[in-house]
């Protein structure tokens, strides 16, 4: 598996990858990414507040031996069981950061991958934002598809991250909260 250099963003931001530690582990949904130390699976996880990037996943996930790389965005729609939906906001509980960490390493545990990535973003979102992006690498697609969607499905489950909708008739409603 090739080595990853870690890449310092214009906003500031390090990402880590390929279990590779420039920054110290954030301790709150306001610091950017991290990568499991000494686990060069999990090759990015971040909750964060500005407009997520797809290139940053997909670049976390390049290597020579993968020979199927998923990528999926959760983005932000304009409806929600039959109604217009006009926005929404994302909260993440303080231990949220961990749980995905977690949960991304529970996934390639399962998955014969060779990488896993995952970004959440927090605060509002406007109709169309990213709110979430994740992917993994595998030798082949089958794995990567497979892997990607228990990825995804297992995050939505166990990770403490909620939505505020607020609907066109002025209502809203919180998703996700226990």
């Amino acid at each position: 598996m090739p080595e990853y250099e870690p890449r310092v963003f214009a906003h500031g931001m390090t990402a880590l990858y390929g279990g590779r530690v420039t920054d110290p582990m954030p301790h709150s949904v306001a610091d950017d990414a991290i990568v499991v130390p000494g686990d060069p699976t999990v090759r990015l996880v971040a909750i964060r507040e500005e407009e997520l990037d797809v290139t940053e996943v997909l670049d976390a996930l390049d290597g020579a031996a993968d020979g199927g790389v998923t990528l999926f965005v959760g983005r932000v729609r304009d409806h929600d069981g039959g109604r217009d939906v006009a926005g929404l906001g994302y909260s993440a509980h303080p231990t949220a950061l961990a749980r995905l960490t977690e949960v991304c390493r529970e996934v390639a545990a399962r998955h014969p991958v060779h990488g896993v990535a995952a970004v959440h973003r927090v605060g509002t979102l406007a109709i169309g934002d990213a709110a979430v992006v994740i992917g993994t690498a595998a030798a082949h697609r089958d794995v990567a598809f497979a892997a990607s969607r228990d990825l995804i499905d297992t995050l939505k489950a166990e990770v403490p991250i909620w939505k505020h909708q607020r609907f066109a008739d002025g209502e809203e409603e919180w998703v996700g909260t226990p």
